[in-house]
């Protein structure tokens, strides 16, 4: 997608405070030197089987990129591809229950939509927020010093390739749906209370692709403590069995020219550094001085993890090292 963005043509607008050129969560247009728009959208295919978790799951991921941003979501525009004519129209109800019940969750309001009759389900959200113009939070201001955050644990593309295959148990979808369904709204409030330096939200590019974009949009070299991050449990098994998916091969393939690895990472571990995560938590650049801080808060505020699992370096010759 960087070639694609790269050759379209550039229209600078004065007012376009974040625009598609460092692969930002958002797209932020001030309106007012008190307001300014977060507006973003993601969809995708069904990564769980039942329905109603699906559109909450859909909701908190297209919800997530505003959160990271340090924006406060206002309205949603459900987008929806179905198959009407061969699936039960109540599938088509849960999907767009779960979706509105998480953006009422999150504070913000359903206001239309557009459905188009296709041979799969696809389901996400275009959402529009507010934030300060003083005040955002991008993925270009990580600084050496800082130490680095995670608020939910990896794995959930492994084991949505594993549910897909028949191989996981009740638990392991449970806690998965757990996480990809808990909005990122309080780790949100955590960072912003605290005052933070970067941020960004893990989705599909993975924490590696998405640490990548984060350190070249800051022009610094971001180091992992690979022990340190949290996974899923089964993880590691199901890299193993070759459930890796697609678009975390492509990943690490992309990045391996920009990455340090050391040797004594085991491959498995490696591998679930590269998954592609569905509705993924914060990877958070603060200063060292405010890091417990923000631990404690994101504690108090309920969020999945509160593991330090990096640090930031001046700029070096890799974009991102990877210790034991």
């Amino acid at each position: 997608m960087a070639y694609v963005v790269n050759h379209l043509p550039d229209y600078p607008n004065e007012r376009l405070l974040v625009g598609p050129k460092t692969f930002a969560d958002a797209g932020i247009y001030k309106i007012s030197d008190e307001i300014a728009t977060v507006s973003t959208l993601d969809f995708f295919t069904p990564v769980v089987n039942n329905p109603y978790d699906y559109g909450q799951i859909a909701a908190a991921n297209a919800l997530s990129d505003v959160y990271a941003m340090g924006g406060k979501p206002l309205t949603a525009m459900n987008i929806l591809c179905y198959p009407v004519k061969s699936l039960d129209k109540d599938i088509l109800v849960e999907i767009l229950r779960g979706g509105a019940d998480k953006v009422n969750e999150a504070g913000a309001v359903i206001v239309g939509g557009h459905t188009l009759q296709d041979t799969e389900i696809k389901y996400g959200l275009s959402v529009t927020g507010i934030i300060h113009p003083d005040k955002i939070v991008t993925n270009a201001g990580a600084t050496a010093g800082d130490v680095l955050v995670l608020t939910k644990p990896l794995g959930t593309g492994l084991i949505i390739s594993a549910i897909k295959a028949n191989k996981t148990s009740e638990e392991e979808v449970k806690l998965i749906t757990k996480s990809m369904v808990l909005l990122n709204k309080s780790a949100s409030e955590a960072m912003l209370e605290v005052g933070v330096n970067a941020c960004t939200d893990i989705t599909g590019f993975g924490l590696m692709g998405h640490a990548y974009e984060m350190a070249e949009a800051s022009k610094a070299t971001l180091s992992f403590f690979a022990g340190r991050v949290p996974i899923f449990d089964g993880c590691e098994r199901y890299v193993k069995m070759g459930l890796i998916p697609g678009v975390s091969r492509l990943s690490k393939k992309y990045l391996k020219d920009t990455i340090r690895i050391d040797p004594g990472v085991r491959e498995d571990l490696v591998d679930v550094l590269f998954d592609a995560q569905t509705s993924g938590g914060l990877l958070i650049s603060v200063p060292k001085g405010k890091a417990e801080a923000l631990c404690a808060k994101l504690k108090e505020k309920g969020t999945m993890t509160t593991n330090v699992v990096g640090e930031v370096y001046e700029r070096r010759d890799v974009s991102l090292i990877v210790a034991p």
